[in-house]
């Protein structure tokens, strides 16, 4: 019990946090600004590319509701389980990406001018890195061998080819849940090059 009160807190923390660091307290910060247009396209990808699907199963697998323990059916009811996990996919993830590239740039923003593959190599590292960690000590009990994950946009191999990557004692990492930032992250760059480009063009 204390273990998934801890996850459903570190949950609720990952989805609005980001909400509020945004939106209220730095809404006026320069660096901010181009930030809420990256972060409601990745809500947006984040929710229709695989969290609806893995949500409720929508096709050839199982709902979220079938995959967890009641305590966390009650904490995080299944239809708000998508959003949920699409906001904190969007703030803690998306934007912790890009944060954590900005910074190792010493926050010379510049550097979103253009593709750069070693800052592409640093946020796909993080992006797959969290989703590992994510597997492993959170969702491990939703996502182990025998509860099967939804077919979805950015999942589109499905059960169909679905081999396992890595086994932790008893948890688990199939290919079919790392899919979604293979093609989440790419996608995510690109538009946080736009957008930033978008913004470095209004403002000279």
């Amino acid at each position: 019990m204390l273990d998934e009160i801890r996850i459903v807190s570190i949950v609720y923390i990952s989805a609005f946090l980001p909400i509020y660091l945004l939106f209220f307290k730095f809404r006026h910060h320069s660096r901010f600004r181009w930030f809420k247009s990256i972060y409601l396209f990745s809500l947006i990808l984040c929710a229709i590319g695989w969290e609806l699907w893995f949500t409720y199963g929508l096709f050839d697998g199982f709902a979220v509701n079938e995959r967890r323990s009641a305590f966390m059916n009650m904490m995080i009811p299944i239809n708000i389980n998508w959003l949920i996990n699409s906001l904190a996919d969007a703030g803690a993830i998306c934007m912790g990406g890009i944060l954590l590239i900005s910074f190792t740039s010493n926050y010379n923003d510049k550097i979103f001018l253009k593709w750069n593959w070693m800052y592409f190599g640093m946020l796909i590292a993080f992006t797959i890195g969290q989703n590992v960690f994510v597997e492993l000590f959170l969702y491990f009990d939703q996502l182990s061998v025998g509860k099967p994950l939804s077919w979805a946009p950015f999942s589109p191999f499905g059960n169909f080819i679905n081999p396992l990557l890595y086994e932790y004692g008893d948890r688990s990492i199939m290919l079919q849940s790392q899919l979604p930032w293979l093609f989440m992250t790419p996608l995510l760059y690109f538009y946080s090059i736009i957008s930033y480009k978008r913004m470095y063009k209004d403002s000279i």
